[in-house]
Formats: structure tokens, sequence, C-alpha cells
């Protein structure tokens, strides 16, 4: 619009100096001055009108370079406005990981660093607990890589003395606390992904965190972000369908991601012990659910710990760690949010046909499509489960919190692949919720 602005200017002046012109030279000459004189004052005139046309030339480029240079401040402007919504809209979330004497965090560190995408947007804080030298040499060779805490508070924790064998769980609480504490109250962070030190991550880890993260607060109804599938075994999930995610009733933990908000509401109640069960509680979890992805993003390879490698032999060492790049950011994840979700799922599942276990072991089923398994009692629940090679268990047997809700489980149903279909093993219709003494 300003150039063309220019432009009319630029023409109206020479209009104007044309008609100065025309005007003087076309003018009835006075017959009684001599042909010197007028040759004298023609010479005169065409001067001026020479300056005049310099003079108008000058004005033009000086209105030209004005108006670039206005564009190019706009152009400027425009852009560095660009910038700071990019920077308001975006986040920082950093990754925390916890370690005590594993020299192994190396190979957990190792592939953070490898597929973290950006150091500015996720920091790689390693929270120490345990004062195991070793450890921390290791620690310390990734120099400002990673940013090292150490918990202060070494001293013995008194328990009683059925408990002292779970010794370790009352330090590893005493550790969260101490961690996320910093991580909020110090360190001032929006969330926090967490990850242990015996954990490899997937080539998409940080691209799964990216996606959800928004899910996390939009939704009121989700409060945390779980990179974990317990279900999630070799023959179990859908290796050609990686992108797939679920809503679930039960933490899974094992690479998680939570609020500061949340972290706000716990803090002040966190538990000395078992924190992993305390949070499966009802009256932690609020009746709010968790998202978790049909592959898993995360998996364990320490089999040695305070749990003494409890499931490991028999489950974690067979968990499936996605291989593949899925590119969620570019994903509509939409269908995740509760009322789309629950009006969804809740129909497909019901509206599979109920088959018998019998049935889908010996392949036995006619229809292609989604399954479904009904049970109605604990009894029936955990011998289905262990037929299908899925987690049978409610909680930790060393654990003094109940919840009821079974691993993975979404208003009671569990969802997995199997014989190349999906199975629900689902309540009945008219489910009440889950059931306390199920623990």
């Amino acid at each position: 619009m300003r150039l063309k602005t220019t432009y009319i200017i630029g023409v109206l002046l020479i209009i104007w100096a044309s008609f100065i012109y025309f005007t003087f030279i076309n003018r009835p000459l006075n017959i009684t001055e001599s042909p010197e004189n007028i040759d004298s004052q023609l010479n005169v005139l065409e001067g001026g009108i020479d300056e005049q046309f310099k003079h108008n030339r000058e004005m033009i480029n000086k209105l030209h370079t004005f108006l670039e240079h206005k564009k190019r401040n706009k152009m400027k402007n425009e852009s560095s406005k660009q910038i700071k919504t990019q920077e308001h809209n975006g986040f920082v979330i950093p990754i925390l990981v916890f370690a005590c004497n594993r020299v192994s965090v190396s190979r957990c560190l190792d592939q953070l660093l490898q597929y973290r995408p950006n150091p500015d947007q996720f920091p790689i804080i390693v929270s120490q607990d345990c004062n195991h030298k070793e450890t921390t040499d290791v620690i310390n060779r990734y120099g400002s890589q990673v940013t090292l805490i150490k918990q202060p508070d070494q001293s013995d924790i008194e328990v009683l003395p059925q408990e002292k064998k779970f010794k370790g769980y009352f330090k590893i609480a005493r550790h969260y606390g101490w961690a996320l504490n910093q991580t909020f109250f110090n360190f001032n962070f929006d969330a926090v992904i967490i990850v242990e030190d015996d954990l490899e991550v997937a080539p998409d880890f940080f691209e799964y965190f990216t996606a959800t993260y928004p899910l996390l607060l939009e939704d009121p109804t989700l409060w945390c972000i779980s990179a974990w599938n317990d279900n999630g075994k070799i023959g179990l999930v859908n290796e050609n369908n990686p992108e797939q995610l679920y809503r679930t009733d039960f933490f899974p933990g094992l690479g998680w991601m939570l609020t500061k908000k949340l972290w706000s509401e716990l803090c002040t109640k966190w538990p000395k012990s078992y924190w992993d069960d305390w949070i499966r509680q009802p009256n932690q979890r609020k009746e709010r659910a968790c998202i978790r992805p049909e592959i898993s993003r995360t998996k364990t390879f320490g089999k040695i710990g305070v749990s003494n490698g409890l499931f490991f032999e028999k489950h974690l060492k067979y968990i499936k760690l996605n291989d593949l790049f899925v590119p969620f950011t570019k994903m509509d994840l939409s269908y995740l949010l509760k009322d789309t979700y629950d009006r969804e799922f809740v129909l497909k599942v019901y509206q599979s046909p109920v088959v018998s276990y019998q049935e889908l072991k010996e392949d036995k089923i006619v229809y292609d499509g989604p399954v479904r398994i009904v049970y109605h009692t604990k009894d029936a629940f955990k011998r289905n489960a262990k037929m299908l090679g899925l987690m049978d268990d409610f909680r930790r047997a060393c654990s003094i919190f109940q919840s009821g809700v079974p691993r993975m489980a979404y208003r009671g149903i569990v969802t997995f692949f199997y014989k190349k279909r999906i199975v629900h093993l689902a309540p009945s219709f008219n489910w009440k919720g889950y059931d306390l003494s199920w623990s």
C-alpha cells in the first residue's frame, strides 16, 4: 500500500514539473525582446527545470528508502513477535533422573542425551542418593550436559522389625520427596519427567511427552503421562500400531510426567514408604487417569534393586521397547480427552462379541476384530489374566496400600493384543467401580 502511494506521489511530481516546463516553454514570447535575451531566458528556464527534476528524483529516492526501511522494521517486528509467541507457547520440562549406587546410570543418560531434541527444552537433572562415589564419578563425567544434585539426608531410617528388609522403600520415598521439592520449588519448573537410573528410553521418548503434555494441562481428569505399559510384553502388544495410546486408572510409573500443581497437592502428605502404591490409593488418585502407550517407551534393565528382582525374570525383561519414531506432535490426540474417550472407547468395548479364553487360545473365533472376555469376580480376573500372560496382581506384596485397580485397567477394562487381535478383559457393562477388597 505504501509503495503504491510512493508511485502516485512521484507521478504527481513529474506531472507538476512537466506542467511548469511546458507552461514556460510554450508561453507567448515578448516580441519586443531580442533573440539573445530570449535564448538567455530559455537557458535559465531549462536549467531550473532540470534542477527541479533532479530534486524530484531525490525526493522519490528518499521516499523509497524511507518506505523500505519501514517495511524492514515491520518484518523485523513481526518476526520478533512470532519468536516471542513461540517462546511463550513453548515449555521447558526437565528430566529428573533418580540415581543411587548404579554405575550403569550411564546407560540411561547416554540414551537420554542421544534422543534429546533440544537441551534447553529438556534439561537433565540427576538426583543422587546413597553417596556412592563410583556412581558420582560416572555422573560427573557428563559435565555441563547434566546437573547433579545430591540428597543431603543420609541418616538411617528406623523401621519396624517386620519391615527391615523393605527399608530401601523408605529411603526411596524420602529421596523422591526431596528431589521433587527441589525441582518444583527451588528450580521452579512447571512439570517434570521422572526417570530412574535403570531405564532405557525409546527413540520417540521426548516426542511422546511433548505431544501429550498439552493433554495433561487441558484435561483435569488426567494426572500423569506414563511411558510404561505393565502388560507390554512381546506377544501382548500390536507392534504394527506403535502410535496407539490409552487412558488407564492404574498409575504405571517407570518414566512418567507430573505437574507442579499435582506435586503441590501431594507433597504435604507424601508417605514415608511405598510411594508408588500410596499414589494409587483412591484418596490420591481421586478418579483421575493417566495416559499410557500400547508399546512402552521405557524398559528397565535393573534386575537387582530394592525389590530383589521381583517380577523381572517372569515379566519385566520381556517388555517390548518401542524402536520406531512416531511423530506424535503431528497427530490429533484429542481422542484421549475423557468425554470423547469414554464415549468411543467404552462403546467399542461393549459392542465387541464375548468369547471364552479357550476359544481365543485355540483360535476358534470366526470373525475379525476386537473381542471381549468377561469377568465378574476377583478370582475370575486373576485366572484369566494369568492364562493370558497379563500381570494379575493389584499391588506389591509388601505394600500396605490398597487400590483395587488391575494393572492398566480403565473402568475395569484391561486392553491388550493377543492372537493378532485386540482383546478386552472387561467387567459387566453395569460395572460399579473398583473394589478395595480385591487388593
